[in-house]
């Protein structure tokens, strides 16, 4: 064979590896907010295999709600903070291959000069010291929505395990009991913002910090309080000081699965490549270096420990064991309607000219799906007689202003206002904007009686 000859068979091979190499896949993951640190990691994964990912982020409730529908989900792959909501939604069984990447305690944070005044520094503090403080108007918390994000279900499902006394497992008469309501009632009066997202929270109370305005304390996740820490510390400002209630924590296991749509071999190569990727010693070790707990197995590697804010990722913590899906959605429908804090909620309607036809149309069937009880409760959003709404239709000024109770009658009422709309005139939202939070708004000395939560 001649020399020119092999050179050819030679390119040509090394051409026909590169195109093998260059996968050209397009893959799509749909996660939880909590992961938005490790998504850099992935991305480096997918630039080495040549393929484009896109990661879309979601409420738990939401990536729960999309794997429910007829038609599931449009990612090929779905990453919530725990895999209680693929138990609980995924009744079709179309997520496969859900593999633990990190392992995720929802503590308190607690700002360390509060921590310290309330006597917790460097002692096991149990939900009813907790509950001490906020029955002494001493500590007041933000927590995220426990029906719409793990890290709020699995705050509230440890209070609810700890007011039974640390049962093992949650059972479906165990939510009946007058005096467990009473008890997890009382802790979520210490819910003073909430938010459908653990990740927006956090953000929340750096921003505020920064302005000035310092919150108590936070549920969430043990490495987003290390993020958050991160950057409080450059700014300045004092840390939350991690509280691991003694009688039991919900750990959410950070699963990663496959949703198989048909597109081929190729794309299902691509995740199982990308889970043995993340199952790695040297990526495990960059997993755990922002604050994330390992599942067993591989090397044993942990962020290291930071005692100033009694960060410690080898804490061995009590963990709660997850009721079955039956009970876990039960519960979550009594804190909705029972245990939750009352809202108090302002809505503007767009009626201007630009949403003549579709627009209105969409705008009434929304109203239609708020304000209708069974429609509501679907997804865990339904009103409760203590909430008060008001829905203020504008155009190019406030049109009306309408209010009602969240109790069926009451809702309908709003459901009749709404459907007397038309849209027509201009569009000013930051006039409605203006008398909604007027509407909203409530004095100092309403705090204990009055003022709403942001739920």
């Amino acid at each position: 064979m001649s020399k020119s000859l092999t050179s050819v068979l030679v390119l040509a091979v090394s051409l026909l590896l590169a195109a093998c190499n260059s996968s050209d896949v397009k893959f799509s993951i749909v996660s939880g907010s909590e992961n938005t640190v490790l998504e850099p990691i992935v991305q480096e994964f997918c630039a080495k295999q040549g393929a484009t990912c896109t990661i879309s982020y979601q409420g738990s409730l939401d990536i729960g709600l999309g794997l429910q529908k007829p038609g599931g989900l449009d990612q090929d792959a779905v990453w919530p903070a725990s895999s209680v909501w693929v138990d609980l939604f995924d009744s079709s069984r179309k997520v496969r291959n859900l593999t633990s990447i990190a392992q995720m305690p929802v503590i308190l944070g607690v700002r360390k000069s509060k921590a310290a005044e309330l006597g917790w520094i460097g002692k096991d503090v149990f939900m009813k010291d907790i509950l001490a403080a906020v029955k002494d108007g001493k500590l007041k918390f933000l927590m995220t929505s426990a029906t719409q994000s793990n890290s709020g279900a699995s705050a509230y499902l440890a209070m609810l395990s700890s007011a039974l006394g640390g049962k093992e497992v949650i059972q479906p008469g165990d939510l009946n009991s007058a005096s467990v309501h009473d008890t997890v009632s009382a802790l979520l009066q210490g819910v003073e913002r909430s938010s459908g997202s653990s990740g927006w929270l956090a953000d929340l109370y750096v921003d505020t910090a920064r302005k000035g305005t310092l919150y108590d304390a936070m549920w969430n996740y043990e490495a987003t309080l290390k993020e958050t820490n991160d950057k409080l510390k450059q700014m300045g400002d004092e840390p939350l000081y991690a509280i691991y209630p003694a009688d039991g924590v919900a750990v959410g296991d950070s699963p990663l699965g496959f949703i198989d749509h048909g597109r081929g071999p190729d794309v299902e190569k691509f995740f199982t490549d990308l889970l043995a990727y993340l199952q790695s010693d040297a990526v495990r070790k960059r997993i755990a270096g922002t604050g994330r707990r390992l599942p067993l197995g591989g090397a044993a590697v942990q962020a290291t420990a930071e005692p100033d804010w009694n960060f410690d990722p080898g804490k061995l913590v009590t963990s709660i064991r997850m009721p079955e899906p039956a009970v876990i959605r039960t519960a979550l429908n009594l804190y909705q309607e029972a245990l939750r804090k009352p809202s108090l909620t302002a809505l503007c309607f767009d009626f201007s000219g630009s949403m003549e036809n579709e627009g209105e149309t969409q705008l009434q069937q929304a109203a239609q799906f708020l304000f209708t009880p069974e429609k509501a409760s679907e997804v865990l959003v339904q009103w409760t007689p203590s909430d008060h709404i008001f829905v203020l239709p504008f155009d190019s000024t406030v049109r009306n202003i309408f209010d009602a109770t969240g109790d069926p009658a009451g809702q309908g009422q709003l459901l009749s206002a709404v459907a007397e709309q038309h849209a027509g005139g201009g569009t000013d939202m930051y006039a409605c904007a203006e008398q909604a939070l007027q509407k909203s708004w409530r004095p100092p000395t309403c705090r204990n009686i009055c003022r709403p939560s942001s739920s």
